[in-house]
C-alpha cells in the first residue's frame, strides 16, 4: 500500500515510517521543509513540499496514493495557551484536515482510507466519567478544537472515503513526546505526582500508537472514532509509583496544583484534568497491545539512556564505488560542513578495517575539541561502525550500512549518543547538540548530492 503520510519528521511519525516500510508499504511524505525532512526521516523515501497554511497540498502528490495518514499539528504542550498560541494550535489542526481533506476530493482515484489524529481532549475533564467512542465531546479549549478537527477530517467520509479519527492519550516513549519532560526530574530523584494525583491518565505507548494506525489502514472493518489508548488507565499517583519503581528513584516531590496553575495557566489542565478512556473499541477490532499495561510500557521507554539518530539516502551510484569512498577516511573532511574546521590528524592503517583508530581535530563553536574513534566492526561493502574512544560524547557509536536498491545504493547512518554531565547535560545541552548533528548531516547530504548525484 502506497501510504501519504503528514507529520512524519514527528514524535510519532517516525516510528510509524519504520513500521509502515517493515509491513511492506511505501510512505510518502507531505512536509513544510523538504531539506529538514530527509534528515530527520529516518528511511529513504519521496518526500513532497507543502505548507498546510498556505493551500492545499499539490495533486501530483496523491498519485497511486491508497491511504493517507494525517498527523500534523502544533504541539498543545510548548507553552502558554495565550491566544495567539490558541490560534496557532487550532488552525494548525483545523485548516490543515479541511486543506487536506479538500485535496483528496479532488484526486483521481480518491484514497481508500484516511486516518486522522485527534485527541482525547475531545471528551473534556470529568473525574466521574469513563469515556467511550459514544460518549459526547466534553468543554474547554481542547475539546472545542477536537470537535472542529473531527468535523473537517469526517467530510473525507462524506466523500466516499472510509475515515478512522485516533483520538490518542497520552503518548509514551523515549526521548520525545510528554516523556522528554518528565523523565529528567524523575531520573535525578525530584519526581513526584501532579496535584493530588487522583486524576486519571490514558495513556497508550508510541509503539502501539503506530501499531494501531498501521492496523486501522489494514483492515476495512475499522472506521469512525477510535479511543488510542491502552486497556490500562491508571492514576497521576500510580503513574509516579511505577515510574520511580522503573528508575529505581525516589518519587516525594509533589507539583501542588496552585503552582502548575499559575505557572502554566490553563494548560494545566493537561496535567490535573482527569480523563479515564476505554481503549476497548480498539481491542474488540483486533488489535493486540504490545504494552497493555504501564509496569511494560515504562519498562521498555525507561531502558534508553542514548539518543538516536537515524537517517538514510539515495544515490545512483553502484554500491562497490559509494563503499569505497566511504570508507576513505581523506573524504571525512569532504563531507564535514567548515564551521567545524574538520581535519583528520592520524589515521592507524593505511586502508579502514577493524581496529582501526582515527584522530581528529574540530571546533565545537569556538571550542577546540580532540576526537579520537575506533573502527569496531568492518565489512567490506556492507557497513563499518566508529566508536568514539576520545572526544566530546558520553557515548558515540555510528553505524554506517550500505546496501543496493532501485539500481542504486541506499546509505544508512544510526547514530547512537549520550551528551555529557548526566541529566542536566540531557535537559540543557542535548536540544543544541541535536541541531548541530542535524546541521551536520544536512550538509553532508547536500555535499553526496553534489558528489554522486540524487
Amino acid at each position: 500500500m502506497k501510504v501519504l503520510v503528514t507529520g512524519a519528521t514527528g514524535f510519532v511519525g517516525h516510528r510509524l515510517l519504520l513500521l509502515l516500510r517493515e509491513k511492506g508499504h511505501e510512505p510518502v511524505v507531505l512536509s513544510r521543509d523538504v531539506d529538514q525532512a530527509w534528515v530527520r526521516l529516518p528511511l529513504h523515501c519521496s518526500v513532497i513540499s507543502w505548507n498546510p497554511l498556505a493551500g492545499d497540498p499539490p495533486l501530483k502528490a496523491f498519485e497511486g496514493i491508497e491511504a493517507v495518514v494525517h498527523l500534523a499539528g502544533e504541539s498543545v504542550a510548548e507553552g502558554r495557551w495565550t491566544p495567539p498560541r490558541k490560534d496557532k494550535i487550532r488552525r494548525s489542526r483545523i485548516e490543515s484536515t479541511r486543506r487536506l481533506v479538500h485535496a483528496m476530493r479532488q484526486a483521481s482515484p480518491r484514497p481508500a482510507v484516511f486516518l486522522c489524529a485527534s485527541a482525547i481532549g475531545y471528551y473534556g475533564m470529568d473525574p466521574r466519567a469513563e469515556f467511550t467512542e459514544t460518549s459526547p465531546s466534553g468543554e474547554g479549549f481542547l475539546a472545542e478544537v477536537c470537535r472542529e478537527w473531527e468535523k473537517e477530517a469526517f467530510g473525507a467520509a462524506e466523500a466516499g472515503v472510509r475515515t478512522v479519527v485516533l483520538r490518542i492519550g497520552l503518548v509514551l516513549g523515549d526521548h520525545g513526546g510528554a516523556m522528554a519532560r518528565i523523565l529528567p526530574p524523575f531520573r535525578a530523584g525530584l519526581g513526584g505526582p501532579l496535584g493530588n494525583g487522583t486524576q486519571w491518565m490514558s495513556w497508550i505507548h508510541r509503539d502501539d500508537l503506530a501499531g494501531l494506525i498501521v492496523h486501522a489502514l489494514e483492515h476495512p472493518t475499522v472506521e469512525g472514532g477510535v479511543n488510542a489508548v491502552a486497556p490500562q488507565p491508571v492514576t497521576n499517583a500510580e503513574f509516579t509509583r511505577c515510574l520511580a519503581r522503573e528508575l529505581r528513584k525516589p518519587a516525594f516531590l509533589p507539583a501542588p496544583a496552585s503552582v502548575l496553575r499559575l505557572a502554566l495557566g490553563e494548560m494545566s489542565d493537561l496535567l490535573l484534568g482527569s480523563q479515564k478512556v476505554s481503549g476497548q473499541k480498539a481491542v474488540e477490532g483486533g488489535y493486540a497491545f504490545r504494552y497493555p499495561d504501564l509496569e511494560s510500557a515504562l519498562r521498555e521507554v525507561c531502558s534508553h539512556e542514548n539518543h538516536l539518530l537515524l537517517t538514510e539516502q539515495w544515490v545512483p551510484r553502484p554500491l562497490d564505488s559509494v563503499f569505497a569512498f566511504f570508507s576513505d577516511a581523506r573524504n571525512l573532511e569532504i563531507l564535514t560542513p567548515a564551521f567545524l574546521h574538520f581535519k583528520i590528524t592520524g589515521v592507524s592503517t593505511e586502508s579502514l578495517q577493524k581496529g582501526t583508530v582515527l584522530d581528529y581535530r574540530l571546533s565545537l563553536h569556538g571550542f577546540p575539541v580532540y576526537w579520537q574513534s575506533t573502527i569496531t566492526e568492518f565489512e567490506k561493502g556492507r557497513f563499518f561502525t566508529d566508536v568514539q574512544t576520545r572526544g566530546p560524547y558520553a557515548y558515540w557509536r555510528h553505524t554506517h550500512d550500505f546496501f543496493e536498491k532501485e539500481g542504486g545504493t541506499v546509505i544508512r547512518d544510526r547514530a547512537i549518543y549520550r551528551v555529557p554531565f548526566g541529566v542536566p547535560g540531557d535537559v540543557v545541552a542535548h536540544p543544541f547538540v541535536r541541531q548541530d548533528l542535524e546541521r551536520i548531516f544536512s550538509y553532508r547530504r547536500k555535499k553526496i548530492i553534489e558528489l554522486m548525484g540524487q
